[in-house]
This record gives structure tokens, sequence and C-alpha cells, in this order.
């Protein structure tokens, strides 16, 4: 099992770090677009506005930095041995759990109870 994961994760790493990438030069591109476009693209009838383009690419980009962290740390908890255990209870997250969401730290019920505590 312990192999089955670490490819998983390892794929979905490379997955995120590839998509990190391509919006990292998506939004370079963006930037030489808006540094050498010296008229007002906002009320342009034609095309998305670049602020939203480069709002919808930050968005993107710190997503894809999110998920490139929470694999990272979820490869370093099968490293140490903690991989699939509730990082509140202790008790084992679900398989069917760890499928719908690899580096998952936290069982369900202990999920729902962080998310019902606003700045937990």
């Amino acid at each position: 099992m312990s192999s089955d994961v670490r490819e998983r994760l390892t794929a979905l790493r490379s997955d995120a770090a590839a998509r990190l990438s391509a919006l990292d030069a998506d939004l370079a591109a963006l930037t030489r677009d808006r540094i050498t476009q010296s008229d007002d693209d906002e009320h342009d009838p034609e095309g998305e506005p670049l602020s939203a383009q480069w709002s919808r690419l930050s968005g993107l980009i710190d997503g894809a930095r999110t998920e490139l962290a929470e694999v990272d740390d979820a490869l370093a908890r099968l490293d140490a041995g903690t991989y699939g255990v509730c990082a509140a209870c202790g008790k084992p997250i679900p398989a069917a759990r760890l499928e719908v969401r690899p580096f998952a730290r936290l069982c369900v019920p202990c999920a729902e109870a962080a998310a019902a505590t606003p700045g937990r």
C-alpha cells in the first residue's frame, strides 16, 4: 500500500508542479502584455480585461501552490509513518477519504469540526 500511495502522491505532486510552472509562465506573459499595453482594456468589449486574467491566474497559482504544499506534507507524513492517521484525534483516516483526498490530514468528523470552528 505504501508504494501505491507514494506513487499516487508523487504523480499528484508532478501534476501540481507542472500546472504551477505553466501558470507562472502565463502570468509572466500577461505581465509583459500589461507593461507593453498603454491603453485601458477595462472597457474593451473584446475579450477578458487584463485585470480579470491577472486575478484568475493569481487564484489558480495560489491553488496550485497550496496543493503542492499539501502533497509535500502528505509525503512527509508517509515517510514519518503517520500518513492516514488523523492529526487531531489520532484515529485512522478511512481509505475512502484518502482515495478522494489523498493528502487529507483529518478524518471527516475532525475536518467538519475544524470547518465549524472559526480560526482553527
